[in-house]
């Protein structure tokens, strides 16, 4: 007689949930996701309004075979133990293969980003050698030998960091201990602004050099150097794209994990985690299953949040359950900060010049920062990351048009700004500033549509902590082992995946979190495992 499969129950259908659903169905489960939204995504989702299509998160695609991997997969062939990192991948392959084709087409961006400085010069981010090099020359260059000491020094980190150790699960002190040496050896604990800072003396290049944890919620200031590797991460594999919006590679997920007999339930907010009490004191208790906010239980062999971890834990869990991540250690990590972002249409005028990406920074970098991160206040001034998507997929707007989001790292809730009053004068100031300083000439005239996201959107309808848009922070103290773990400590059957669990927040990292939340669900499931292979 066939063995039953058992059930997994995935909470949010983010890019962590639905990369773990896939590997969950190749594995053999029968996998429902629940939604609290009416679409997949989470901080991916979409909006479509007035002929205009908006991705409302994340729009930078790196690490292409991450995406092939997935779409390769099959059911009953999770592929969990071939190489992370094969050797054709290794050789430099950047581009989307076969298996990807067939639902979502890539294609790449160059240059990766434009970063705007100040003073209105700026410097194109490419990967190429040879230009990244000349663009130095101009800047400053007397940093041109620093460059090539920087080049080695982040290459060497994202060898070990990123290559060898990108999948690892730091589930025990042992496991982090052993790295440690090295991670000490390359000098990337120390802070990321301090590690460009050796290198070179233009303050331009220190900040062309750091900026990007800011994409996934950390401080430059304070996260670790090993993510001087996100360099080499977008050198080696660059940066892409994909046609119709990121919610298209999203809708592509969707259509493989349903082709695999994967069940997605929208609208489907999740009350609370369902759990048995513990047998004895010293046993974890064993998780039983969910209860939606309409009042429908669910039960499950597995449950996994790709929630926000401190929603996950301090609003679905009963604290008689969670001896390891009680209320007290919940609260007081420390979370990334939030964002502004306003999604905006305007007229084709014929003058915009302007990349896909670009980042525009502000009169300050340090200090502003220091604002955003630990001041917790509102300044006048302010740096953005400025998309506009329609340069490269004119799809996404009507006829002479042009669709675009500008992204504005702000204070989580923490703060105790009153977004109602502040998040209307911001969006004005940000989009009359992009006019009267030339990056959008016209605008105001020409603007078409707009509308705004503010960190209460992040805690209302994301149900995210303080309105936290990436998550826990990267910090030292919360990497690796002090970052939450992918199977909990407390619940036996209970998992986490995405940006707040390991390796961290970014689109290839939630990829990769699935895959080592995956291998731990098969480690402890290995037995069933085995009996459906065997059928």
């Amino acid at each position: 007689m066939s063995e039953e499969r058992s059930r997994a129950i995935i909470i949010g259908a983010g890019f962590g949930g639905l990369s773990l659903a896939l590997r969950l169905q190749s594995l053999g489960f029968d996998t429902t996701i629940v939604e609290k939204l009416d679409g997949a995504g989470g901080r991916a989702y979409v909006k479509k309004v007035n002929g205009f299509t908006f991705d409302m998160g994340p729009t930078v695609i790196t690490v292409p075979h991450f995406i092939e991997e997935l779409f390769a997969l099959d059911r009953g062939s999770d592929k969990l133990d071939q190489p992370d990192f094969p050797e054709h991948i290794l050789s430099g392959e950047q581009q989307p293969g076969t298996a990807t084709a067939k639902y979502a087409e890539i294609v790449p961006i160059k240059p990766f980003y434009r970063i705007y400085f100040d003073d209105k010069s700026y410097f194109d981010y490419d990967g190429d050698p040879v230009r990244t090099r000349e663009q130095i020359r101009q800047i400053a260059p007397e940093d041109l030998d620093g460059y090539e000491r920087f080049h080695k020094d982040a290459e060497a980190i994202f060898k070990r960091g990123f290559l060898e150790l990108g999948y690892s699960f730091f589930n025990d002190v042992p496991t982090m201990l052993r790295v440690l040496p090295d991670l000490l050896k390359l000098d990337a604990v120390r802070s990321l602004f301090s590690f460009p800072s050796r290198y070179f003396s233009s303050d331009k290049l220190r900040q062309v050099f750091s900026f990007e944890t800011l994409l996934i919620g950390g401080n430059p200031l304070v996260v670790p150097a090993i993510y001087a590797m996100i360099h080499f991460v977008e050198k080696t594999w660059g940066v892409h794209y994909v046609m119709g919006g990121t919610g298209a590679l999203v809708q592509g997920m969707v259509k493989k994990f349903e082709e695999m007999g994967g069940v997605i339930r929208y609208e489907s907010e999740v009350a609370s985690i369902n759990v048995a009490d513990r047998k004895g004191w010293f046993k974890k208790p064993t998780i039983k299953g969910l209860t939606l906010a309409n009042g429908e239980v669910l039960t499950a062999d597995a449950v996994i949040s790709n929630a926000d971890y401190a929603h996950t834990y301090m609003k679905l869990i009963d604290r008689k359950h969670r001896r390891w991540n009680p209320d007290w250690r919940v609260r007081n990590m420390h979370y990334s900060m939030s964002l502004l972002v306003v999604y905006f249409g305007f007229k084709d005028t014929g003058n915009l010049d302007l990349r896909h990406h670009n980042i525009i920074l502000g009169p300050r970098y340090e200090e502003l920062l220091t604002d955003i991160f630990k001041r917790k206040i509102l300044a006048s001034d302010f740096s953005q990351y400025l998309h506009v998507p329609t340069i490269t997929d004119p799809a996404l707007a009507p006829e002479g048009h042009h669709a675009a989001y500008t992204l504005i790292p702000v204070p989580h809730n923490g703060s105790g700004i009153d977004w109602s009053i502040e998040g209307p004068k911001l969006t004005d100031t940000v989009l009359r500033f992009l006019d009267d300083e030339g990056y959008i000439p016209g605008l105001m005239d020409n603007l078409a549509h707009s509308e705004f996201v503010t960190p209460d959107y992040f805690e209302n309808t994301l149900n995210s902590h303080l309105g936290n848009s990436f998550g826990v922070e990267p910090r030292l103290t919360q990497s690796a082992f002090f970052r939450p773990h992918n199977r909990s400590e407390d619940i036996n059957g209970l998992y986490l995946v995405g940006a707040s669990s390991q390796p961290g927040a970014g689109t290839p990292s939630v990829m990769m979190s699935a895959k080592m939340t995956a291998r731990a669900i098969a480690e402890d499931f290995s037995d069933t495992i085995s009996q459906w292979r065997d059928e």
